[in-house]
């Protein structure tokens, strides 16, 4: 998903003599106060921290002197860009919006000129949900996690406002298991727009995190692979193990043939 990244900072907190027993406590309490919250410095949503203090705490001199803390910090931020990709839950689904949690804080809301016109709004055994003309499996309903593409984001709300226009929108259960048959049709559909190298440069990259994650999955998924080829035996060792007990089956039918009279000599 788009809009997370990790951000070295350093930091700069103010404490209260009174809390010099105990600096990294005081710390933390500090740095808490920036979670879940927009921070204009750091342009995006702090979502998690880890610091560790870069010097001995000094004494502000002043009438009323305070405990001046360097820190080191990595913040994990939520910032969400126009025309990025997000990830997120259905809670509600209306005719003329679909209403979305996104990483458990944030709220998204896409109205019905936001939606293509491949969904098409029913109601199905008192559930609202949206349908795709195109193919009847891919079907958006409470519940339903989804891929949304960023309009616009309040800061003081946190809320953000989506569209399921493009193509590569939609469920991601569906899209993860149709993702040829959308990467053609959007292809065609940018060919007949005329502006493909447009759309080509509008489209959001993988991030780096998620490449390491693809990175990661297909290591593991090779040493697996070798590790279960070490355990079975080879084709060619299969092959050799079939051949050895065909001729042994074989060599063990023609000598109890030899044994047994014929049918003809059983008759006499």
């Amino acid at each position: 998903m788009d809009g997370l990244n990790v951000s070295d900072v350093n930091l700069q907190v103010q404490l209260h003599p009174s809390r010099s027993n105990n600096v990294h406590k005081a710390v933390l309490r500090e740095l808490s106060s920036l979670l879940l919250r927009f921070n204009e410095k750091f342009q995006g949503v702090v979502l998690a921290y880890e610091f560790n203090i870069d010097k001995v705490p000094d004494i502000l001199p002043s009438m009323h002197p305070y405990l001046y803390v360097r820190l080191k910090a990595k913040l994990l931020l939520f910032s969400p860009k126009p025309d990025m990709l997000l990830e997120g839950k259905v809670v509600k689904v209306r005719q003329e919006s679909i209403h979305v949690i996104i990483l458990g804080f944030s709220s998204a809301i896409i109205t019905d000129k936001d939606i293509r016109e491949e969904f098409q709004y029913k109601t199905k055994h008192g559930k609202d949900l949206f349908v795709s003309r195109s193919h009847k499996r891919h079907v958006i309903k409470a519940g339903t996690m989804i891929r949304l593409l960023v309009k616009s984001m309040d800061e003081e709300t946190l809320c953000i406002s989506g569209s399921l226009l493009p193509a590569h929108t939609g469920s991601i259960l569906w899209l993860d298991n149709h993702v040829e048959n959308v990467s053609l049709t959007d292809g065609s559909n940018k060919r007949r727009r005329g502006n493909e190298e447009e759309s080509v440069m509008q489209e959001p990259s993988r991030t780096s995190a998620e490449a390491y994650s693809m990175v990661d999955h297909y290591i593991k998924k090779s040493k697996k692979h070798r590790e279960s080829a070490t355990q079975e035996p080879s084709r060619s060792e299969a092959y050799s193990a079939i051949s050895d007990h065909s001729i042994k089956k074989s060599k063990k039918h023609r000598e109890s043939a030899m044994q047994e009279p014929s049918r003809s000599e059983a008759y006499h």
